[in-house]
């Protein structure tokens, strides 16, 4: 069965002409850079930043598996080092994570961008050969003439929106939640400077 499926891959790719292997390859480092994006975009914590300061001052250390959770204890860290002037501090801690959560947005966008740009190459290069075909009246060529230049064509379209489609609705639900991320690591660079400091 998987063999079967396989044939029927390598037939469809290679019917698309020589604008498939890229785009599938830009499937390919969409889906990376989406997942990528996923899992940085991981939270850590159901809780309000407030609550989950508040919890760290009653000696509830937070997990560092998201990126609130350890934003939280890397702020808490420097308001209980007694840091001067903390908001430059927390800037710069909180650098890594801001860069970490936008890491591969660009990429992602330039792929959907781009994804449908070279179905419609493929799709104007298939349309090329069927004029081709006419123009020699090679209805039935080696090549597929007629036929193999309209399939061509309607491939690569088909590949084409195939990738930008999902990938434009992932990433917009994707910039969403860093957009969230980041109003809240504001919020949290708002509390930590605003708040008494923690008794030691």
């Amino acid at each position: 069965m998987f063999g079967n499926l396989l044939k029927e891959f390598a037939a469809y790719t290679e019917a698309g002409g020589w604008v498939m292997p890229p785009l599938i390859l830009a499937t390919l480092l969409l889906w990376f850079a989406i997942g990528y994006r996923f899992a940085a975009l991981k939270r850590g914590s159901v809780r309000d930043v407030r609550n989950m300061v508040r919890r760290y001052e009653k000696g509830k250390t937070p997990t560092h598996n998201g990126v609130i959770s350890r934003a939280v204890y890397k702020g808490m860290e420097l308001k209980e080092a007694g840091k001067d002037d903390l908001r430059p501090w927390l800037d710069d801690v909180f650098y890594a994570e801001e860069k970490e959560i936008r890491k591969f947005d660009r990429l992602i966008v330039t792929i959907v961008s781009a994804a449908p740009l070279l179905g419609l190459l493929g799709t104007v290069i298939g349309m090329i050969e069927t004029f081709d075909s006419l123009g020699d009246m090679s209805l039935f060529s080696q090549s597929g003439g007629i036929a193999g230049g309209i399939s061509q064509a309607l491939i690569t379209t088909q590949m084409g929106l195939a990738v930008a489609i999902p990938g434009l609705i992932v990433n917009g639900a994707l910039k969403r939640r860093q957009k969230n991320i980041e109003i809240e690591l504001a919020q949290l660079k708002d509390i930590l400077c605003s708040e008494p400091e923690v008794e030691e």
